[in-house]
C-alpha cells in the first residue's frame, strides 16, 4: 500500500462514546467483573490508561515509554489505577485521537507493546481496543453503548481475519455465534470472543 494509499479512521466517535461511560462509573463498581476475561472495572480502567499512552506513542513512533506507575499496553491492574482517573482517562484518550488524525501515523511500521506491525494495521488495533473495551466498560456498569458504522466495519474486517484455529494466544477468546442480521457492534463483540448478551 502506497502513501496515498492510507486509509485513516477518525478515533473521535469511539472515543466520546468511551470517555461518556466515565461518569457513569461509581467507586463501588471498581471491584465488579467485566466481559473482559478476568478484568475487573478497575482493571480495565487501569488498561485504557496504559492503552492511551502506549497506542499514542505507536501513532508518533515515538519510543518513550510509560513512567512508573503508568500500566504497559496490554496490562491492567486496579491496584496501580491512578485515583485521578476520570480527569486523567479523558486528556489521554484525547491526545491519542489527535496523534492518529495525523496522516504520517498511518504509514509505515511502527511498535506497541514490543510488536512491530504496519502502522496501518496498528492504527485498526487501536482501534478495536477502544471500541471492544469501551463495549465491555459498558455492559460492566449497566450503562448503553454504541459504535458508528465505520468504526464497526474496520474491527469486524480485522477480528474475522483471524478464523479460531489462526488466533494469537491470548489476543481473543473463541468466536461467538451471532444471528447473520445482528447489528455491527453485536457481530464484532461476538468476533472478539465475547457474548453480546453478557450482562453484570
Amino acid at each position: 500500500m502506497t502513501d496515498d494509499q492510507t486509509t485513516m479512521i477518525d478515533f473521535a466517535p469511539t472515543v466520546h462514546r468511551v470517555t461518556a461511560l466515565l461518569s457513569g462509573v461509581s467507586d463501588e463498581q471498581l471491584n465488579a467483573p467485566t466481559p473482559c476475561g478476568t478484568y475487573s472495572v478497575g482493571d480495565l480502567l487501569d488498561h485504557f490508561m496504559g492503552l492511551a499512552i502506549g497506542m499514542r506513542h505507536a501513532a508518533e513512533k515515538t519510543t518513550a515509554t510509560a513512567g512508573p506507575d503508568d500500566p504497559a499496553p496490554g496490562e491492567g491492574s486496579a491496584d496501580r489505577l491512578d485515583p485521578g482517573w476520570r480527569q486523567e482517562l479523558p486528556r489521554r484518550l484525547d491526545a491519542l485521537t489527535e496523534a492518529w488524525r495525523e496522516p504520517s501515523a498511518w504509514q509505515g511500521t511502527t511498535v506497541a507493546g514490543g510488536v512491530t506491525m504496519p502502522a496501518q494495521m496498528m492504527g485498526v488495533v487501536a482501534l478495536d481496543e477502544l471500541l471492544i473495551h469501551g463495549w465491555d466498560l459498558a455492559r460492566a456498569t449497566g450503562q448503553p453503548y454504541d459504535c458508528d458504522a465505520r468504526s464497526a466495519e474496520a474491527v469486524i474486517g480485522w477480528l474475522s481475519a483471524f478464523p479460531d484455529e489462526q488466533r494469537p494466544d491470548g489476543a481473543f477468546g473463541p468466536m461467538v455465534s451471532v444471528p447473520d442480521d445482528a447489528p455491527p457492534l453485536d457481530r464484532a463483540v461476538a468476533l472478539s470472543g465475547r457474548d453480546p448478551g453478557w450482562r453484570a
